[in-house]
């Protein structure tokens, strides 16, 4: 797919951060670009996008999901392209996290995209032809300690991205999994520093992410140079790795997260979460 005027892009959670960066990015370069998003402003399409569509959908819902496709469809024409990006990011220890705070990160990070891709094929491979792009993190690739299940989920991503890209081989339906390090958007606010975790902006994914789509590869790592840092990694004895996690402050990126900084996020990503920090005061009343 070299040439992306008039290819058919939909991308979910595009209203802001990486997925707003890349429908611009794809429809300056021509492409068709729907926009599916739980969180879609009043005005945003009319008043500052209106190259781009965009649909209020909620992609834990899978009726509502391929719905949105539907609709891409009638709208726009045949899904040349997936771009499964919706993600949330709450943070803290495992032993602190709500049940339904764990729910969520499993609903929209891993099942959306394990439903989506699927959708997805039911159009593309009658055609013979179609990209499923999954955006994943560095943290699919290592276990960062602050959040495990959202490490889980994006294990996941890798995993079934892997053996999706297998599954589709010879079929015409290209697979892609992109890596990015920490990312300057909403997402990553408050997080703590590190010089072996240097953050990147959406450009530069969305970028990526176009690139891909014209030279299609499975292995999409942003900066590029996560990809060296991974190959090294593995081939390093598990104390090694441990130690360089420690010493550079790596392990302390998500762990060391300002929560008074990033209220604002959670109260928008997981509203459910002081609710359940509101229910669950009683049960620790109890315990002590």
């Amino acid at each position: 797919m070299p040439a992306l005027a008039g290819v058919v892009v939909a991308i979910t959670g595009g209203s802001r951060g990486i997925g707003l960066a890349t429908a611009q990015a794809l429809a300056a370069a021509g492409a068709t670009v729907a926009i599916g998003d739980l969180d879609v402003p009043p005005g945003w399409l009319a008043d500052q996008h209106p190259a781009v569509r965009a649909w209020r959908v909620d992609v834990t819902d899978q009726d509502a999901f391929a719905g949105f496709l539907d609709e891409v469809e009638s709208t726009c024409g045949p899904l040349d392209v997936l771009i499964n990006n919706a993600g949330i990011m709450p943070l803290g220890s495992l032993g602190d996290e709500p049940a339904s705070v764990a729910a969520r990160q499993l609903a929209i990070n891993l099942h959306a995209v394990i439903h989506g891709s699927r959708d997805a094929l039911r159009r593309m491979l009658p055609r013979g032809r179609g990209h499923i792009v999954n955006v994943a993190s560095q943290a699919g690739k290592v276990g960062f300690p602050g959040a495990a299940t959202y490490c889980a989920t994006k294990h996941g991503v890798v995993g079934l991205s892997e053996a999706l890209r297998a599954e589709l081989r010879g079929s015409g339906v290209a697979v892609s999994c992109v890596m990015p390090t920490v990312v300057r958007t909403e997402l990553a606010t408050g997080l703590g520093e590190s010089p072996l975790v240097r953050p990147v902006t959406p450009q530069q994914v969305a970028d990526a992410i176009t690139a891909v789509l014209r030279r299609p590869r499975f292995d999409v790592y942003v900066p590029r140079s996560l990809a060296v840092v991974n190959r090294l990694l593995v081939l390093a004895p598990r104390a090694l790795r441990d130690a360089l996690l420690r010493i550079s402050g790596a392990d302390r990126v998500l762990a060391g997260a300002d929560p008074v900084a990033r209220a604002g996020y959670d109260a928008r990503a997981v509203p459910e979460r002081g609710q359940d920090a509101m229910a669950d005061r009683p049960r620790e009343r109890e315990r002590r």
